[in-house]
């Protein structure tokens, strides 16, 4: 009976053992097993797919962006060429031919493009497309901010003037779009590149170029006077030199800054030229240091000391002293006595550059202006007000 039961209860539990998914029970007695080693952890490398709908649609958003711009802005773009008479020693008269490009400002016909593209040209003609080729005739020039203002009398229909945008607000790392017809033969030529650095300050072979937009988008010759333009079109620069160890871009594209272009056309139109404030010192003084302020035993270490005035300029007229004698320190000559010019309208001033930027970028004609001088040791103040740059001293 005992045997039954014991048999009865064997047979229930490896039926319930079964029935619950489990291992079925070892009843027989064995010899104690080892645990099976834990298995090394999974390692698993989860890498993000990116979402190829914004990249692809930011990328063509860019890419519709610079089409749209050219096709609005390209058939206000012109190819500019000159013939100017040389004289040589073997042939006489020779003309030569140059070229550049420009670009519409307004609907009356005036075509902005630089002072170096039309200079001493004979003959200056624009050309809209190959089938549409005027006379131009120069309304104005500037040669110290290089730039120039032509004339049609005809332009093609439905040719858009170009907007003209602000450049007191660019960034570096800006887009920068350049338009113009590079070596004059590949007419309405686009590049583009970033603006690479803001407020230049270039000595050019005639003039001093400030507030100078630098950019890397190619620029070559031929392309001087073109415009530089933003993402949206509008006119930021007007190009104007390139700095290369080539004669071709080498990346180092400069451009006059839009809000001077903007500041100097409208008077080119209207009067012809640009006026420019003079006071009439010869920046032939010297640009005062500590070690020259000791060696001329001078009261103060900064400041400009004058050498010479033009007479019956703006600052001969305040009574600004020059220099009343000379001495030789080593093996150079010294022409000292004069003022020494420390600030102008409060600003101080250790530069000829400085006080030239100041009255040409910041000043007008007319305006008087206050100059903070020492003479013989006493600080004092004159007033001088600006005349217009004599023309005998006019850059061109």
């Amino acid at each position: 009976m005992r045997n039954k039961l014991f048999l009865v209860s064997t047979i229930f539990l490896l039926f319930m053992s079964s029935a619950a998914g489990c291992t079925p029970l070892n009843l027989t007695p064995s010899a104690p097993q080892m645990p099976a080693p834990t298995p090394e952890p999974q390692v698993i490398i989860v890498i993000a797919t990116p979402t190829p709908g914004p990249v692809i649609e930011s990328a063509m958003t860019l890419e519709a962006q610079r089409i749209a711009v050219y096709e609005r802005t390209a058939p206000a773009v012109v190819n500019i060429t000159t013939q100017v008479l040389r004289t040589s020693f073997f042939y006489g008269v020779i003309p030569e031919e140059g070229s550049g490009s420009g670009f519409v400002w307004d609907s009356q016909g005036h075509i902005v493009t630089n002072y170096h593209v039309i200079s001493g040209a004979q003959k200056v003609e624009v050309s809209f497309s190959d089938d549409f080729t005027v006379a131009a005739t120069v309304v104005g020039s500037d040669p110290v901010n290089d730039l120039a203002v032509l004339r049609v009398e005809s332009m093609p229909p439905d040719i858009t003037p170009l907007e003209i945008g602000e450049s007191a607000r660019l960034k570096v790392g800006q887009t920068a779009i350049v338009l113009g017809n590079p070596f004059g033969r590949f007419d309405r030529t686009m590049t583009v590149g970033v603006i690479s650095a803001l407020n230049r300050t270039i000595q050019t072979e005639n003039t001093v170029l400030r507030g100078v937009i630098q950019t890397d988008a190619a620029i070559n010759r031929g392309n001087s006077g073109g415009p530089l333009l933003d993402l949206q079109g509008r006119v930021i620069g007007v190009n104007s030199a390139i700095y290369s160890p080539t004669g071709t871009s080498a990346g180092v594209g400069l451009a006059i800054p839009a809000d001077k272009v903007r500041r100097v056309v409208p008077v080119l139109i209207r009067e012809g030229r640009f006026p420019h404030p003079w006071l009439g010192v010869e920046e032939l003084g010297y640009e005062l240091t500590p070690t020259l302020a000791r060696a001329l035993r001078l009261p103060v270490e900064r400041g400009l000391l004058v050498a010479r005035l033009y007479r019956n300029s703006p600052a001969d007229q305040a009574g600004l002293r020059a220099a009343q004698r000379e001495v030789i320190i080593g093996n150079r000559r010294y022409l000292i006595g004069g003022d020494i010019i420390t600030e102008v309208d409060g600003r101080p001033v250790t530069t000829w550059e400085k006080l030239s930027a100041y009255l040409d970028e910041e000043c007008e004609v007319g305006q008087t202006i206050t100059l903070t001088i020492v003479r013989d040791g006493n600080t004092m103040t004159l007033t001088a007000t600006l005349q217009d740059t004599p023309e005998s001293l006019r850059p061109g």
